[in-house]
């Protein structure tokens, strides 16, 4: 089994519209609404992978009975062991403009976590644990959860002997690789608040020196640098594909866990992040890929060593 963490999910709605205009109205042509947030987004692209996945976190309110009942609706899906909060799960909004290809992204920030409800989510994480393969630590945290929160579960996962992955940026990802993760996969604006450095080698390479065992940086549509024990490795699709970004960065997270849980070797792992990212910008809605894609794009991904040790 793979665990997935999500503090913060969401409800998100997709809306398209022939195209944004500042100070306007819009007539939206297609609404999507997908339980969400990144490790939830990052489950679902598991399951779809055939992986036994549960998904962990934080879910309240009537958001919350939404994306719980979207998520128990999904064929195949991940299993739920949410945790329910007081407080009302947060909604995103992305607005996907289909004459430029471009997505504006509105998100809210999420329910306040009370002491007991975190006390409550350490006890099913500590269950939970013990059956998992490998655990992803995904996103922003909600309001009230303490800013070591990652950190705390990085160590808690280290001494259960599971190999456990961080995707979250600002300063609970600085405490958090402190706690030397295996795998900490920042995009490059995260990167660069963490490390002060733009040069994306440079700033990776910073990064692992500070605690993780591994650190896999997004380029964005040029693809993926990854700082490991074997080396220096880039990795890019084969072409640059248009349509909606959200979701692409947790899609290469679930290419990445997968492949590690399956034991494959570094190139493996970033050929599949890669052309999995890239099918899910294809894909209408974050947490989806688009399959036929994926399946075409996986053996041209070009993925490079650049030194045979980091």
């Amino acid at each position: 089994m793979i665990l997935t963490v999500t503090l913060n999910t969401a409800l998100d709605l997709t809306y398209a519209v022939p195209a944004l205009v500042p100070h306007s109205s819009h007539r939206v042509n297609e609404v999507t609404e997908r339980p969400g947030g990144k490790g939830v987004n990052v489950a679902r692209v598991l399951s779809a992978l055939g992986h036994d996945t549960v998904v962990t976190g934080f879910a309240g309110g009537s958001t919350g009975t939404v994306l719980r009942e979207l998520l128990g609706a999904l064929p195949h899906g991940p299993t739920d062991a949410l945790v329910t909060v007081a407080g009302n799960t947060r909604r995103t909004l992305a607005v996907v403009d289909r004459s430029s290809g471009d997505t504006t992204q509105l998100n809210e920030p999420g329910p306040h976590i009370g002491a007991g409800e975190w006390a409550a989510f350490l006890g099913t994480f500590g269950d939970l644990l013990p059956r998992a393969e490998a655990v992803a630590l995904c996103g922003s945290l909600p309001p009230g959860v303490h800013v070591g929160a990652y950190a705390e579960l990085v160590r808690l996962a280290r001494s259960a002997g599971v190999p456990v992955l961080l995707d979250t940026g600002g300063e609970p990802l600085r405490r958090g690789i402190a706690a030397r993760p295996d795998l900490v996969k920042p995009n490059a604006e995260e990167l660069a608040q963490l490390t002060g450095a733009r040069e994306p080698l440079r700033a990776t390479r910073d990064a692992r020196r500070r605690g993780a065992h591994s650190v896999v940086t997004s380029l964005g549509p040029d693809g993926l640098l990854a700082v490991t024990p074997d080396g220096i490795w880039r990795a890019a699709p084969p072409a640059t594909v248009r349509g909606n970004p959200t979701g692409a960065g947790d899609s290469a997270v679930a290419g990445l866990l997968s492949a590690l849980a399956e034991g494959l070797g570094w190139q493996d792992r970033l050929a599949r992040a890669v052309a999995l990212s890239t099918a899910t910008v294809l894909a209408p809605a974050a947490g989806e890929f688009d399959r036929e894609a994926y399946e075409d794009l996986l053996p041209r991904v070009a993925v490079e060593q650049h030194t045979p040790a980091a």
